[in-house]
């Protein structure tokens, strides 16, 4: 039976939550070596959060050794495939067992709605957790061709330690993405969730021994990037970084990888996906699809279409249509709130940041349709609503950076040439979108935009089938799919020679 979820049952739930903030190594919970902690705002009210370990080099150190004396003991890469797929599915059981604790942990940590949390958040982590257990026993080694006094056996083998550093906007499904095939591969990890998010990491690692993945196999070390990143990605034992947060760390992360051990990295950056409607587009799909992917999770999502590339015959329509569905559809109200469809940014620093590109967006000639201001500010919390600035151009700083938040810049163009060279002008390359009726054009430009993942008449549509990762500036390497586990992996080449 479906549960009746309204905001006093999340109230109960928040009252009874147990809050844990101390690292996770080698199976148990652990102070910070130094004894120091941080705390931080609760998004939604602004409120002190939840007590958290701040971790030092000390702590990665311990964190590496752990996940170093796992792998080497072999009592995770030798087991049984089977048993191995038992543990990562009994594991995604869990998850889904505890869904609505841990969609209330992240709910505290990043300000999005709980049911949301609940629904996707939850949801797709479990998922990614059984998708890859389920391919543990459906991997298999080759036999390469050779002559007839010889066998050669080519062997893809686990990385060993695996260091996995992830953001603060989606954070359980993306620790999935990088967990679910680096253990499946039969590495050990050390996470670093974003300081900013870090209690449903501790849980997922509690919940992943308690379904039988051994100790020091999956680690958490929480704290600042400084602090615990940085030592994590210059750390000479660490065999691999598997990164997802902003182009320029990204950058500095292949610095530490070149300066310490040459480790392997894989990178998901940045993104300012561009979403382009030609005048033949059916323009309530467009709308909808311009508005939710923009907006949802208030615009903090890598491959958001924040650049509505629109051709100017047809701008004004749909600027309008894309008002009726955020004021009608895309409601912003308190997380806790059954109805809320977005809440709140991470964090005061980070709307500070959205409130002041929108001001020098404004300055350097960009319109204002609607939206793009503080609301709910009574509530302590960290509130910005959708909004859509027209009649912009491609060199403005609002269609340039990514802004992180939910803010629109259209910009309107004549041909099908300019639509394409507006689209591909950005240093990123994450995602993008055509709509037209026409699907010659519909393949053609989807063809020509240069990113990782691109929709014909729909957007944000994907499964753990498709990989997904960027181009350019977005970054290198895969997550989700059967390919996302090449990346934690190497080939190995057995060579018998017979007489």
């Amino acid at each position: 039976m479906t549960k009746n979820y309204t905001r006093d049952y999340w109230e109960g739930v928040l009252s009874g939550l147990k809050l844990e903030g101390r690292h996770f190594i080698d199976g148990a919970y652990r102070a910070s070596s130094s004894g120091a902690t941080f705390t931080r705002s609760r998004p939604m009210d602004g409120r002190p959060g939840a007590e958290m370990a701040r971790g030092n080099a000390a702590d990665v150190d311990a964190a590496v050794a752990a996940a170093r004396a796992a792998f080497e003991s072999g009592v995770w890469r030798r087991k049984q495939p089977l048993e191995k797929k038992k543990i990562m599915l009994k594991w995604a059981e869990l998850i889904r067992d505890h869904g609505e604790e841990l969609a209330m942990l992240e709910t505290l940590d990043v300000g999005k709605p709980v049911m949301a949390s609940l629904t996707v958040d939850v949801r797709l982590c479990a998922d990614g957790i059984q998708f890859y257990g389920e391919m543990i026993d459906k991997m298999y080694d080759e036999i390469a061709p050779t002559g007839p006094n010889a066998r050669a056996l080519v062997r893809k083998v686990p990385l060993g330690v695996v260091g996995a550093i992830t953001p603060w906007n989606y954070p359980m499904i993306i620790d999935a993405w990088k967990l679910g095939p680096a253990i499946a591969a039969g590495n050990s990890v050390v996470l670093k969730p974003a300081e900013q998010s870090s209690l449903s990491a501790i849980r997922l690692a509690e919940l992943a021994l308690e379904a039988g993945l051994p100790a020091g196999v999956f680690n958490v070390v929480t704290g600042y990037g400084e602090e615990t990143g940085k030592p994590l990605a210059l750390h000479m034992d660490v065999d691999m970084i598997a990164f997802t947060g902003s182009t320029e760390v990204g950058k500095l992360i292949m610095g530490y990888a070149a300066q310490s051990n040459v480790k392997r990295v894989a990178l998901e950056l940045g993104g300012k996906s561009p979403l382009v409607v030609f005048g033949d587009a059916d323009l309530d799909a467009a709308a909808s699809a311009a508005a939710w992917g923009c907006f949802y999770n208030s615009g903090e999502t890598c491959h958001a279409s924040t650049r509505l590339i629109v051709q100017r015959s047809i701008q004004e329509k749909l600027i309008a249509k894309i008002e009726a569905v955020t004021r009608s559809d895309i409601v912003l109200k308190h997380p806790l709130d059954p109805s809320a469809q977005i809440g709140a940014l991470i964090e005061e620093e980070h709307m500070n940041k959205v409130l002041g590109m929108i001001a020098a967006g404004e300055k350097e000639g960009a319109r204002r349709a609607f939206g793009a201001e503080r609301v709910l500010s009574e509530t302590g919390g960290y509130y910005v609503s959708p909004g859509v600035f027209v009649d912009m151009t491609n060199d403005m700083s609002l269609a340039r950076q990514e802004i992180f938040g939910p803010v629109l810049a259209a910009i309107p163009f004549d041909t099908e040439e300019e639509a394409l060279k507006i689209a591909n002008d950005t240093i990123y390359g994450l995602a993008g979108a055509v709509f037209t009726k026409d699907m010659d054009r519909a393949h053609r430009f989807s063809e020509s935009i240069h990113a990782g993942t691109v929709w014909i008449n729909t957007y944000d549509m994907s499964n753990f089938a498709t990989p997904f990762g960027g181009f350019k500036q977005s970054g290198f390497g895969r997550d989700r799919s059967v390919h996302a586990i090449d990346k934690y992996c190497d080939y190995k080449t057995i060579w018998q020679q017979f007489g």
